[in-house]
């Protein structure tokens, strides 16, 4: 099985919203999908907050041969540094 890692459409006219997945590359755009790998907004005005990726799973996917499509790849090129940083970063503690 061929695994891509794509956006797969969701919102409403004029309201597009986009969840990056891993699907099989068989599947239409809004198929079933194996794994939902995070969220693009391209409505948020502020561009550091538009896309959420789970950094680990990105990793693995494209490890285990993934392919990202054109416009996701530009999406993890740019923020997936960010993604892993925030993930090695220890939680913030409690304040007393």
């Amino acid at each position: 099985m061929a695994v891509r890692i794509r956006m797969k459409s969701l919102g409403r006219k004029h309201r597009p919203y986009f969840r990056i997945v891993a699907i099989d590359h068989k599947q239409p755009r809004d198929g079933r999908v194996i794994e939902e790998l995070g969220s693009y907004d391209p409505m948020v005005r502020d561009t550091d907050s538009r896309v959420q990726l789970k950094a680990d799973r990105v990793k693995y996917w494209m490890g285990v041969g993934a392919l990202p499509s054109e416009k996701v790849a530009i999406l993890i090129k740019k923020y997936l540094p960010k993604f892993e940083q925030l993930a090695a970063a220890p939680p913030a503690a409690p304040a007393k």
